[in-house]
């Protein structure tokens, strides 16, 4: 049952016990010689007691109806403020004075504290996510410069062993020796260097050389001289000077240390050339080798671990890839990052 047809009930009940209370109560006082009377006495044809029983009956359940009514909207507003206080929204409260306003200062102040609950719980689940995933990287990082010296001081060590080996033999004149055995030392040979080469790209995306408080035109540089002195590489470069966020540089030295890597794992290019430049307001980072290039369209590249490792990079920056390969004419990749002014900068 409705609070309305509960509160109408309970009028009626009211009426009809306070109309027995005060009929008994003036009968007591002024009892009647005779009791027929009660029946003779008509009001609108219809016998007296009969009709101010109606009549206490009536205001009774209008009284019911209105106080059922004023009770429902005060559910409602109820209601109403306790699921703002859930959403988090503030609660409209209506200073009347009655018991009313002290429900909603209540549904207020219920959604003060839920709002300051969710936003600690929320701070701790940062903290704890961050501190999780930093450990994560600590133990990743760890790992691959494990596996990056163990490549080193083995297979790598291996490998040149077996390219000098193969170079003295290659190099040694023998009269025994077919045209065909000496094609067959030749293709050794260049497997092993190019081996050789992959084996050093590989060292390089394992252990990756990180700023370590230098800035982007410093490490940018650093990398490439040491690439230069150590691979079989034509590498030019043009690196301006600029100042950037700390996010940015990382962000755009892991995308060049990311792009020359794969240059020396699968482009078998013989020339490099990297920019980094600023123009209209674009920072722009250019890696460029005359390698064997490839198809873009194929699904192997669009899903290529490196590749959407480079263009989530740049999209958490602001900016953009874009990459161009010809099979046979090499490629090009093409970063780019909107200038964003730092905070106290100004033009007049």
């Amino acid at each position: 049952m409705s609070s309305v047809g509960k509160q109408i009930i309970r009028s009626v009940l009211l009426s009809l016990g306070l109309f027995i209370l005060v009929t008994a109560g003036y009968f007591y006082l002024f009892p009647l010689s005779d009791w027929s009377l009660l029946l003779e006495v008509e009001i609108m044809d219809i016998p007296g007691v009969g009709f101010i029983l109606f009549v206490c009956l009536i205001i009774g359940g209008a009284f019911g109806v209105k106080t059922g009514l004023g009770q429902k909207q005060q559910f409602r507003e109820i209601e109403e403020a306790l699921l703002l206080a859930k959403q988090g929204k503030p609660v409209q409260i209506k200073d009347d004075g009655g018991e009313l306003y002290h429900v909603l200062r209540k549904a207020d102040d219920l959604r003060t504290q839920l709002s300051e609950q969710a936003r600690t719980s929320q701070k701790l689940a940062t903290q704890k996510a961050e501190e999780s995933e930093k450990r994560v990287q600590e133990i990743v990082s760890e790992e691959r410069n494990r596996l990056a010296r163990e490549l080193h001081d083995s297979v790598s060590q291996q490998l040149f062993a077996a390219s000098m080996l193969m170079s003295a033999i290659a190099e040694t004149p023998s009269e025994s020796r077919s045209p065909g055995e000496q094609k067959q030392l030749d293709m050794v040979e260049r497997t092993i260097q190019q081996s050789q080469l992959e084996m050093r790209a590989l060292l390089l995306h394992l252990r990756p050389v990180a700023l370590r408080g230098k800035t982007l035109q410093q490490g940018m540089e650093e990398l490439l001289v040491e690439l230069a002195q150590k691979m079989p590489l034509d590498i030019q470069w043009k690196v301006e000077e600029m100042d950037l966020d700390k996010g940015v540089e990382d962000h755009l030295f892991r995308i060049l240390q990311e792009s020359v890597s794969n240059t020396l794992r699968h482009a078998k290019a013989a020339s490099l050339d990297v920019r980094l430049i600023i123009r209209e307001s674009m920072i722009i980072l250019r890696v460029v080798d005359d390698g064997q290039g490839f198809d873009v369209n194929e699904s192997k590249v669009t899903s290529s671990y490196g590749l959407q490792n480079m263009k989530e990079r740049a999209l958490e920056i602001g900016g953009t890839v874009k990459i161009i390969s010809v099979p046979g004419k090499g490629t090009s990749l093409e970063v780019k990052v909107p200038v964003v002014e730092k905070e106290g900068d100004s033009h007049d």
